[in-house]
């Protein structure tokens, strides 16, 4: 994969996650962002491990089908191509390149889309649907552990491969206290991830006992995973 500045594909990550941006960025990528505005709660899979794939596939084809609509927009909006027949010349008309002509010569452009979830005791765990929600999943984890499963799927837009995989990471908690709990409701970061569950937080750092895997998968983007993934897709 090239290092230069400008390297010789695009990225677009398929995600309104604050942290998945950093991640990306910490990477060393410059990327566009597109949101997929599914609805994910009509998507059920019984194993956590299914359901993160099936719903980055579904990010994924909400995000191909809102792409492909702007170019036919756009398409559409473009003037009639003028001819000029010369005379002179052995190519007589050239029409103008349709637009899938363009995208097949043009730079690949892959797009990652990603998701997760916290498993407590066997059950999937999403966003948090109240404050109260909130509370009781963080009063669940003071003193004991639960895991983030999470998933990346990268798709190259030019030739329309794609491969995903799932991580799965464990987290063991100190006892968290009331005050903190309270503190990072009222924040309300907590309110948007899933389960609840943000560890890299500063109010929550401190009860954080252990971590079997790594903070960059439980923050909702495993590095390494991308990294082979993107390269397996170029």
């Amino acid at each position: 994969m090239e290092t230069n500045s400008s390297p010789s594909f695009k990225i677009i990550l398929g995600s309104s996650s604050n942290a998945r941006r950093k991640i990306l960025a910490e990477m060393g990528y410059e990327f566009t962002l597109m949101t997929a505005d599914i609805d994910e709660k009509s998507i059920r899979k019984e194993k956590p491990e299914e359901l993160v794939m099936v719903l980055a596939q579904a990010k994924a084809d909400a995000i191909i089908s809102k792409i492909q609509t702007t170019h036919s927009k756009e398409k559409d909006a473009e003037p009639e191509p003028t001819i000029v027949i010369a005379a002179d010349t052995a190519e007589a008309i050239r029409p103008k390149l349709p637009v899938d002509d363009y995208v097949k010569d043009a730079e690949p452009t892959l797009l990652i889309t990603s998701d997760q979830v916290v498993v407590y005791e066997g059950a999937v765990r999403e966003k948090p649907s109240s404050k109260e929600e909130a509370r009781q999943f963080l009063k669940d984890y003071s003193g004991g552990h639960a895991a983030t499963v999470g998933s990346v799927l990268v798709t190259n837009l030019k030739t329309g491969f794609s491969k995903g995989e799932w991580d799965r990471v464990e987290i063991y908690f100190h006892e968290i206290p009331d005050e903190a709990i309270e503190k990072l409701i009222e924040e309300g970061t907590v309110l948007k991830v899933a389960g609840g569950l943000i560890i890299e937080h500063p109010l929550i750092l401190p009860f954080v006992k252990e971590v079997v895997g790594t903070t960059d998968s439980v923050m909702g983007l495993p590095k390494d995973i991308t990294e082979r993934l993107l390269k397996e897709a170029l």
